[in-house]
């Protein structure tokens, strides 16, 4: 299962939940977030976030 964490504070994007605080529904992938998305904590952009397979940490 593949996470999404923010470089700089570590917020994890969760495919599974979205972020629909932010009009992101659950189950929107990363690759189709807006451009212009931000991280919710720091507010860094897309290119800040790193890809975590989540099934090789356990």
């Amino acid at each position: 299962m593949l996470h999404y964490i923010c470089a700089l504070c570590g917020y994890e994007y969760e495919v599974e939940t979205g972020l629909p605080e932010c009009g992101i529904p659950e189950g929107t992938d990363f690759e189709d977030l807006p451009e212009d998305f931000a991280c919710p904590l720091c507010g860094a952009g897309l290119e800040e976030f790193e890809v975590v397979n989540k099934d090789e940490e356990e």
